[in-house]
Order: structure tokens, then sequence, then C-alpha cells
């Protein structure tokens, strides 16, 4: 099933920079790895904000629910999560 997933990332203030800096530097390994494996197979950035949409290509709504939730940054994230169809006028 493919979902559109709008992540936006909100940092606290008061987080520890350096804890932080970690937590990125995991999220960015645990998306890569899900790229190579082909379930987030797109990312894009939002222009001007710390946030992302992506399209996740997975088995069902849980498995989505078990990547979005295992991800590092997940409790800094608000996440908006639209389920997709094929076009019937899509080439593709």
């Amino acid at each position: 099933m493919l979902y559109c997933v709008q992540m936006d990332i909100h940092v606290p203030h008061d987080v520890d920079r350096n804890d932080f800096e970690r937590l990125k530097a995991e999220e960015k390994a645990v998306s890569q790895k899900l790229q190579r494996e082909g379930k987030w197979p797109h990312i894009w950035r939002v222009t001007g904000r710390y946030a992302n949409v992506s399209i996740f290509d997975v088995a069902d709504h849980d498995e989505l629910h078990a990547i979005l939730s295992g991800l590092p940054l997940f409790p800094f994230m608000q996440i908006t999560v639209t389920p997709l169809a094929r076009h019937p006028s899509s080439i593709a």
C-alpha cells in the first residue's frame, strides 16, 4: 500500500543539543535503510520548515505505524498520513 506521509518536526527549546544531534544521525541511518529496502521510496524537504513529505510503500497500516513510531525523532513529530490509490488517468 502507498501512503503520503507529512512529518513536521517540533524540537523543544530545552532539548539537549548533543542528544538531538545523535537522534538526527540515527534518524538518517534508519531512513536510508528503509529507502534502500524500498519501503520509503520518496522523501522531499518542505521548503522553509523542519518538515518533509514522503511516500511509503508498505504492506498495510500496521507496518506503516510500526515504522513511523520506531523513528528516532518520532517523539518530536506531528504526522499526517494519507493512504493513496492508483489514479485511473495515470499512465504509470
